[in-house]
């Protein structure tokens, strides 16, 4: 793990202190309070990949940043071991610290480097395959957002390593048969989504829109891919949007529903 020297050149400030939040009933994570910090579409992916395949042994969280869906995946298949892979330097050593005290560390592996590179690429190939590959890349294409500068929020919000079609890219040759990948995407775009999976290999099996509040657009969406060769039907199945807020601020059942499966209250603390 990194010292206090070595953290403060990363932009990691004294006056940034850490949060220890729940992700389950079990796993906790620590985040930088002023830093990204995990949200929906780290918790609805997580949730949909694990009703992608339940039954997987093997699974890989491609850029999986402080470890959220990673640790989650790993808690809610306590049969499955997963691997993790991590370019941003302060999201790995976030990673790192939420592994070393976590009651999941024994089933997961961190790998740290950009998942376009072939070197990253071939070390995630001699630990998989993966019957669930997950991932939420950044959604916002370098040149329409002003980067923050903070590095960390940065690149959580914008395709600086790429986006949904280079997840896709590297998720497709890494996928055992029968396997799912689960990714999310912008909704605006779907056709990224689409495209990437068919240069990947991959096909669209379901996809979940994801709304802030009632009455406005979908924020983004998560989408569940599988072999390109794989029988079955051929059009995609949207399922009804998860809706995070009601017109009138409550929660509605299908948001109490993912906090329930990770054995979470209802609203959190």
């Amino acid at each position: 793990m990194l010292g206090a020297g070595e953290l403060a050149a990363l932009g990691w400030r004294a006056d940034d202190p850490l949060t220890e939040d729940d992700l389950t009933a079990r796993v906790r994570v620590l985040q930088r309070k002023r830093g990204h910090r995990y949200s929906l579409d780290d918790v609805l992916t997580a949730r949909l990949a694990a009703a992608a395949r339940p039954d997987a042994r093997r699974g890989c969280d491609l850029g999986c940043g402080l470890g959220s869906v990673l640790f989650s995946l790993a808690d809610r298949l306590p049969e499955a071991s997963f691997v993790g892979v991590e370019a941003q330097d302060v999201s790995l050593e976030l990673a790192r610290r939420n592994r070393a005290r976590s009651p999941v560390a024994a089933r997961v592996t961190l790998v740290a480097g950009d998942l376009r590179e072939a070197s990253v690429q071939a070390q995630l190939r001699a630990l998989g395959p993966y019957d669930l590959i997950s991932g939420t890349p950044p959604y916002v294409p370098p040149g329409q957002s002003t980067p923050s500068p903070d590095a960390q929020r940065a690149h959580a919000r914008i395709e600086l390593r790429g986006g949904v079609e280079d997840y896709l890219r590297t998720a497709g040759p890494l996928l055992a048969p029968g396997g799912r990948v689960v990714v999310c995407c912008d909704a605006r775009t779907p056709e990224r989504a689409q495209a990437g999976a068919r240069d990947a290999g991959l096909r669209p099996l379901s996809a979940t829109n994801a709304v802030p509040r009632e009455g406005k657009d979908a924020l983004f969406a998560v989408w569940v891919f599988g072999p390109a060769d794989e029988p079955g039907p051929a059009d995609v199945v949207w399922a009804p949007p998860v809706v995070a807020r009601a017109a009138h601020g409550a929660r509605p059942e299908a948001y109490l529903a993912l906090r329930r499966f990770f054995g979470l209250p209802r609203e959190a603390s």
